[in-house]
């Protein structure tokens, strides 16, 4: 006779918080959670995505991907400036990830400065990651370390109005140590993905609104 479903708690270490979603132990093992974390970070676009492991009868949600939303990043844009993006793969200490960064300079620059500002966030990221682990790794992505130590070398190059990372995932997960992963502390988040000179929101930026509630949706 097949299992009835039921909502089964779902622990969340790395948010220090747990969910309830609709399944079987068995059925929900390898799937995937987003949620939205716009007012848990108050109003940083954030999605993150947890993949489940069954532990021991007990469920897990370890996370697969941080995702900054396209609107977010639309509203740190401003008239007469440039983005600067890039993807690549790069090996951490445990496993394989995948890095979008996402940069605005001040003003307008040159193909040049913006050339030197990829090749420079590449290069920290690399040496960045390959003394951290995965799981280190998304901390201080979700946190914020990772940006605050690459902002001064990026300073030197040309001074931004934003940095940060749009997109930090992995096809890897299973490789990683899953019991180090569920006893890891919840993160400290400083918001810093904008730099702190940055003049504050314009009012029709403020008048943008925040989702009361995390959008959960299980795959």
């Amino acid at each position: 006779m097949a299992e009835r479903k039921r909502y089964i708690e779902v622990q969340v270490p790395f948010l220090g918080e747990s969910l309830k979603v609709l399944g079987t132990a068995q059925e929900l093992h390898n799937k995937t959670i987003k949620l939205d974390l716009t007012r848990k970070l108050r109003g940083k676009g954030l999605t993150i995505k947890l993949r489940i492991f069954n532990q021991e009868g007990k469920l897990f949600a370890i996370p697969n991907s941080l995702i900054l939303a396209s609107s977010y990043i639309r509203r740190m844009m401003r008239k007469r400036t440039n983005y600067v993006e890039d993807s690549f793969q790069t090996r951490c200490a445990d496993i394989r990830v995948t890095f979008k960064p996402h940069l605005i300079t001040r003003k307008k620059v040159s193909r040049v400065v913006r050339k030197n500002l990829r090749n420079t966030t590449k290069d920290f990221i690399i040496e960045y990651s390959k003394e951290r682990d995965y799981m280190t790794l998304t901390q201080d992505i979700f946190d914020g370390t990772l940006q605050k130590t690459l902002l001064p070398k990026l300073k030197k190059v040309y001074p931004l109005s934003f940095c940060d990372i749009r997109v930090f995932e992995t096809k890897e997960l299973q490789k990683i140590d899953i019991e180090k992963a569920i006893e890891l502390p919840e993160p400290e988040v400083e918001d810093i993905q904008e730099v702190p000179e940055e003049k504050p929101q314009e009012e029709d930026e403020k008048e943008e609104t925040i989702k009361k509630e995390a959008d959960v949706k299980v795959e």
